[in-house]
């Protein structure tokens, strides 16, 4: 069992500058594609397995492990904690805290935007249309909005998103515009 520790962006930098870290993303394959540190390699959640992870860096002393802002790794420390070595680090903050002193990201801006902010921009913008349509037009729009939000909960409570999975569908969705283990 792998004793999990937080690194801030400064010590990782460190380490990252010496070229002795393994440093895995835990974000979905669209936001890594979208901007990731450079030389990480993507692992995502939804696919964790212990024993790709442990095969990756079994020749790497340092293993560090990031999302986004923290949350997801903070979420799932006990996942990590199964790796089998004896220090799993985590980047306090993310790849936000990694911006925010300054360090490079490597950026793809043709990328596509995340699926769940794809999500997130068409569910708000149909709520309130059918809010404004409501009011303006007819009550019967307001079952847009309902329906909408009634379909926002059973994702939240199933992990099932309707929206989502007819997103990725979309062909601008299916580009792979990165590999998922970009190099240095």
């Amino acid at each position: 069992m792998a004793k999990i520790t937080y690194i801030s962006a400064h010590d990782l930098k460190k380490l990252y500058d010496d070229g002795e870290v393994l440093i895995c993303d835990i974000r979905e394959h669209d936001e890594f594609n979208r901007e990731h540190i450079l030389g990480a390699v993507n692992t995502p959640l939804s696919k964790f397995d212990t024993t790709q992870m442990d095969i990756m860096g079994k020749n790497m002393d340092i293993m560090v492990i990031h999302c986004q802002s923290g949350n997801r790794t903070r979420m799932n420390e006990t996942k990590f904690a199964q790796l089998k070595r004896d220090e799993v680090l985590i980047l306090d903050g993310g790849i936000s805290a990694w911006k925010s002193i300054g360090c490079t990201v490597n950026k793809n801006s043709k990328a596509p935007l995340p699926i769940m902010r794809q999500v997130q921009m068409i569910a708000g913008s149909l709520i309130v249309i059918g809010v404004v349509l409501g009011f303006l037009i007819n009550p019967g729009f307001f079952i847009l909005s309902g329906a909408v939000g009634a379909g926002l909960t059973f994702a939240g409570i199933t992990g099932f998103c309707g929206m989502a999975n007819l997103l990725m569908l979309l062909p601008y969705n299916k580009k792979q515009i990165c590999s998922t283990n970009c190099q240095k």
